[in-house]
């Protein structure tokens, strides 16, 4: 079958766009908030999902460009008791063919052991406390998740409709109790863009979903999400502007 020379153009074209739209709110993200510096190392916390590879796949091409000087590893940790599957050789390769050194790490958990807290809320927290673990085997001084834009305003909604409070996921959280960094690089990028850049570069799926992703109200919060960007094209972008444009004189103060 002989392609349209027409159709690789747009096809490149497009790719181009893409990757350049990317990479400068990837670039603004870094530099806005400080997130890498000369002399990083920085562990990538790769679950296996889309935003995580390409986090991982970004990450690695920039830092083979020279400012800031960084080096970049890669660790999936793996539940035991959680029917959440992922290939790991395939992690393994797509790390290797970018010059990304790979662990994996298993761990578990005991949901009865807080009955306070959601299985989603401890096994997140106890991979959190495994990427610590391997970033200080490692030598690392950050934590990098792939966490991008609508993640972070998800979480806000989700903290104020839930929580009474508003909160987010930070760019770059200071972690003093475990002398660590953690950076949220994606955090200017669109989810829509992460999808269409899984699409073109053939990322391949996680073997089985999470079991318990179903019981947050995230995924019925994105759609709240979507509905005020269909009120306001422009509605993530004031979300966004809103964190830092509190104007305390004019919310509730108690006497």
């Amino acid at each position: 079958m002989i392609i349209p020379i027409y159709r690789i153009t747009m096809k490149t074209s497009d790719e181009h766009r893409l990757m350049t739209r990317i990479n400068r709110r990837l670039m603004k993200g870094i530099v806005d908030y400080g997130l890498l510096e000369d002399g990083d190392r920085v562990l990538v916390g790769l679950s296996g999902g889309k935003d995580s590879l390409a986090l991982t796949e970004l990450l690695a091409a920039r830092a083979r460009i020279y400012k800031p000087r960084f080096e970049v590893e890669a660790v999936h940790v793996a539940m035991r008791n959680i029917p959440y599957q992922s290939d790991s050789d395939y992690l393994r390769a797509f790390c290797e063919e970018r010059g990304v050194p790979f662990t994996l790490r298993e761990t578990e958990f005991d949901p009865s052991t807080d009955t306070r807290k959601s299985p989603c809320f401890l096994c997140s927290w106890n991979r959190r406390k495994e990427l610590f673990t391997v970033a200080k085997e490692k030598g690392c001084n950050k934590i990098a998740l792939g966490h991008h834009m609508d993640d972070i305003l998800v979480t806000l909604l989700l903290n104020q409709t839930f929580q009474g409070a508003f909160s987010t996921m930070p760019p770059r959280l200071v972690m003093e109790k475990f002398d660590m960094i953690l950076i949220r690089p994606l955090c200017l990028v669109h989810e829509a863009d992460l999808e269409q850049l899984a699409a073109l570069h053939g990322y391949r799926k996680q073997v089985k979903h999470c079991p318990y992703e179903h019981d947050s109200h995230r995924a019925a919060m994105r759609d709240v999400l979507r509905r005020l960007e269909a009120m306001n094209p422009e509605a993530r972008y004031s979300l966004w502007a809103s964190m830092t444009n509190v104007q305390k004189g004019l919310l509730p103060g108690k006497i």
